[in-house]
């Protein structure tokens, strides 16, 4: 298995590991205590480091020495946290497990954005790191269709305790996968900058480049609204007489993705910014037409086209990061960027969780609103008027955070 086979398949095996938590936690929660509501408090403790550790573990990841170390490392350390709440959540007390979660979900920026970022790497500049990014982007589809499902069969024949532990096996193959990458030399070849400057630096990319402002402001409110689509079609399929209908509506939207991810997201010549807003506007539409549907049929088809239509928007949002990003803070764009998706998606569910009395019909126009807003934004951002595109980074600034923004040449690393 080359190097990027090896990289696929360690971050399906981190993603699903990620994306069997939020059931899994429930799920063992509930059969511990008898409340899905500790589950919640324990996951909210999961996910909300994300925002704050992203620009850490980016800035962090850059100044490394060893980022093979720190990569292994911070797949390890997420590994622990998911096999010690198998055994400490409804055991141990509530502080301590808190922290757990706490200290797991800090180590999750580097499991999303944080492995996306090695792709430059492992994928020379072309045609071929695009596709690579379309196949990384289907493994977090792949993971979101596969994950729950296994969560849910295991924890059916068993209990949710064992389910668990298949996360944690899952998270640490993908420590051992990325242990055996080729890594670049870190920050050996640069002089050592403060972890505050590394932050600011990174920051300051993501505002100053105007592509990847466009790209992040865009995601961000796109996701606002994809966070409470899961709750919200729970709703919907209730609403329609099909209360277990939700699961079905949501698988349909991640099959969809991933079939848009294989297919769609492998289209290179495409504008990726294009692409991006292209992806946002024909999900918002597909959803606002599924907030019609008069049944949990229908409305699975339509939101398996919204899934198709999500699927290419990852593959273009990884390849904005990679072509627009400075070397010097690639990273810590990747993590940032990734951390602000999920900060809104979690924001978004709390959202929906607070107007859940709404008419689910309603919900759902509102998240095809915000979808068709981000869509919107990404355009007046990306293309202000009187704008003019963005010249080619030269090869001495392309490692500057206060570089010229550009996309890089074809022979840029």
């Amino acid at each position: 298995m080359g190097g990027f086979g090896r990289y696929l398949a360690a971050a399906l095996a981190a993603r699903v590991a990620s994306e069997g938590m939020g059931l899994a936690v429930v799920l063992l929660a509930l059969e511990r205590t008898g409340s899905a509501g500790h589950g919640a408090f324990v996951l909210t403790a999961w996910l909300a480091p994300h925002v704050l550790a992203a620009p850490l573990a980016g800035a962090a990841a850059a100044r490394s020495r060893r980022p093979r170390l720190f990569h292994v490392g911070a797949l390890a350390g997420f590994t622990c946290a998911v096999a010690a709440l198998a055994l400490l959540l409804g055991r141990a007390p509530v502080p301590l497990v808190l922290a757990t979660a706490v200290l797991g979900g800090s180590c999750g920026p580097m499991v999303t954005g944080g492995m996306s970022s090695l792709v430059a790497d492992l994928v020379p500049a072309g045609p071929r790191r695009d596709r690579a990014y379309a196949w990384d982007a289907a493994t977090y589809n792949a993971a979101a269709v596969t994950a729950p499902a296994a969560v849910g069969l295991v924890a059916a024949l068993g209990s949710a305790a064992p389910a668990m532990a298949v996360l944690a096996l899952a998270g640490a193959l993908a420590a051992a996968l990325a242990a055996t990458l080729p890594y670049g030399n870190g920050g050996a070849d640069r002089e050592p900058a403060s972890l505050r400057a590394g932050l600011a630096e990174g920051l300051a990319a993501l505002w100053r480049i105007r592509e990847l402002r466009a790209i992040t402001s865009a995601t961000t409110l796109a996701f606002l609204g994809i966070g409470s689509l899961t709750t919200t079609a729970v709703l919907l399929a209730t609403r329609l007489g099909s209360p277990g209908g939700g699961g079905a509506l949501m698988t349909a939207f991640a099959l969809g993705a991933l079939a848009g991810s294989l297919t769609l997201g492998r289209i290179t010549a495409a504008d990726p910014g294009r692409a991006a807003r292209w992806a946002m506007a024909g999900t918002g539409t597909a959803l606002a037409a599924a907030a019609f549907t008069p049944s949990v049929t229908v409305g699975a088809a339509l939101f398996a086209v919204a899934g198709v239509c999500d699927g290419p928007l990852l593959t273009a949002t990884l390849r904005i990061r990679s072509e627009y990003a400075p070397d010097a803070v690639r990273t810590q764009v990747f993590t940032l960027g990734a951390g602000l998706k999920l900060t809104a998606a979690s924001l978004g569910a709390a959202l929906v969780g607070v107007t859940a009395g709404a008419p689910p019909q309603a919900l759902l126009a509102g998240i095809s609103v915000l979808l068709l807003a981000a869509a919107l934004l990404h355009a007046l951002l990306a293309h202000p008027r009187g704008s003019v595109p963005s010249a080619p980074a030269t090869e001495p600034s392309a490692g500057s955070a206060t570089a010229p923004a550009g996309r890089r040449p074809p022979a840029a690393p």
